[in-house]
């Protein structure tokens, strides 16, 4: 499932007036189609749904088998696609804003949550990583005991984890980008043990599983594309600068 229901109202009108963030143009493509080449290209997909605006009908095709219309928040968007799913299985979900995610990418990502059992797997790329071929990317980063990390846009679940927790998910979206907020809503003790950089990556993973009953694990991927996400002018002149070194859109 891609997320393209984004409003551009925010920072990006800067660079663009299309009415969606999947709309803004890049290499004179829509931001989103190199999400859906990337998606398509991967031999592990089967079918692809993108909840979005009307305007992405001209992606329907082999793989794209529905344009699911938006509502007014991403949550509101991950519940119309999920009800347009409608599988039990788990459901590889991605935005429509990381234009530099490749097929490799993905299949990385899926081939290694498929060595854990778990309801839901979350993608983070280690800061080294991303520096070094991204130098300068801007990303909010933790820092863990194992290194210091940025979340990824690829997130692998089962739907059933959500019915009990769309309250709390949709929080959990909020702070995103505020860590040590996010480690209060999960507790004192995890929230020290994040400013003194004890915090583990397995304690986080086991505190989900407390507050969910269902089990998670963070994938360490890679490829730095996953965490590099479009959302203000200075990501966007990233995106042109490299979108012609290795993405490709046939669609």
């Amino acid at each position: 499932m891609i997320l393209a229901g984004a409003p551009n109202n925010k920072k990006l009108t800067a660079v663009s007036p299309e009415s969606y963030e999947a709309l803004i143009p890049l290499a004179g493509r829509p931001m989103v189609d190199f999400v859906v080449a990337a998606l398509t290209d991967s031999s592990a997909i089967s079918r692809i749904i993108i909840v979005g605006p009307e305007e992405l009908s001209y992606l329907k095709g082999e793989k794209v088998t529905a344009i699911v219309p938006c509502g007014e928040t991403l949550m509101d968007n991950l519940r119309r696609g999920l009800d347009a799913l409608q599988t039990e299985g788990l459901v590889l979900l991605a935005t429509a804003d990381i234009p530099l995610l490749t097929t490799a990418a993905v299949d990385d990502f899926l081939a290694q949550a498929q060595q854990y059992p778990a309801d839901f797997y979350y993608s983070i790329v280690e800061k080294g990583v991303g520096e070094a071929k991204y130098p300068e990317a801007k990303r909010t980063y933790v820092r863990l005991k194992e290194g210091t990390f940025t979340g990824g846009n690829l997130l692998l679940l089962n739907p059933r984890i959500l019915e009990q927790g769309w309250e709390w998910a949709e929080e959990m979206y909020r702070l995103r980008k505020e860590p040590l907020k996010m480690c209060r809503q999960l507790g004192f003790g995890l929230l020290v043990r994040l400013i003194l950089g004890q915090l583990t990556i397995t304690s986080l993973e086991q505190r989900f599983e407390q507050l969910l009953g269902a089990k998670g694990k963070a994938i360490i991927s890679p490829y730095p594309e996953v965490g590099i996400d479009v959302d203000k002018p200075a990501d966007y002149e990233l995106a042109v600068k490299y979108i012609g070194k290795g993405s490709s859109v046939a669609l």
